[in-house]
């Protein structure tokens, strides 16, 4: 359970910090405000997929360096309890992600699109495509998964089949090109 709980929350404190860094990279939308409210200036921004990519960007870099980080310290503890942690932590550090970097009003500002006498402003960091919420915990166990399959296949002994004999018996020692050796 401890292995668990600081997998978690090492993953959590993360999640913190990939927030900023996913603020300060990510552009903002440009929004238009009007009587009924903030309105998208340009439907077709680009903004909004941008923030997604480097969402999934950093999420997915820090899943990946989490998943190689969680094999090596786990190799004397409990593999599982780590396993399930990046899973778990994974999500909750995503989460904290959006919300942190949603909060923050850091880095990139885009806002390209202002008419006559409409001022457009920098809108909120939010995320549309919520399926990227799942980088960082699949991206972490899959490196985990990947790397301890590697170490398994290493240690197997399929890879030294009957025994690490030779069933046809001993090389001969006789060239193919026709000449004793």
């Amino acid at each position: 359970m401890r292995d668990f709980a600081v997998t978690v929350l090492a993953l959590a404190a993360l999640g913190v910090a990939a927030g900023t860094l996913w603020s300060y990279l990510a552009p903002r939308p440009p929004y238009v405000v009007t009587e009924r409210g903030p309105v998208l200036a340009d439907a077709s921004t680009q903004a909004l997929i941008a923030a997604d990519g480097w969402f999934a960007v950093v999420t997915g870099a820090l899943g990946l360096a989490c998943g190689a980080a969680g094999y090596l310290l786990s190799r004397r503890g409990r593999p599982l309890a780590v396993v399930l942690g990046l899973a778990a932590g994974g999500l909750l550090a995503g989460y904290l992600t959006t919300v942190v970097g949603g909060a923050l009003n850091l880095g990139a500002v885009s806002v390209a699109a202002a008419g006559r006498d409409v001022p457009a402003v920098a809108g909120p960091l939010k995320l549309t495509a919520q399926g990227v919420l799942v980088a960082w915990p699949m991206l972490a166990a899959g490196a985990f998964a990947v790397l301890e399959g590697v170490a398994a296949y290493r240690d197997s002994p399929l890879r030294r089949p009957f025994g690490g004999h030779d069933p046809y018996g001993p090389i001969s020692s006789y060239d193919i090109s026709g000449g004793d050796r």
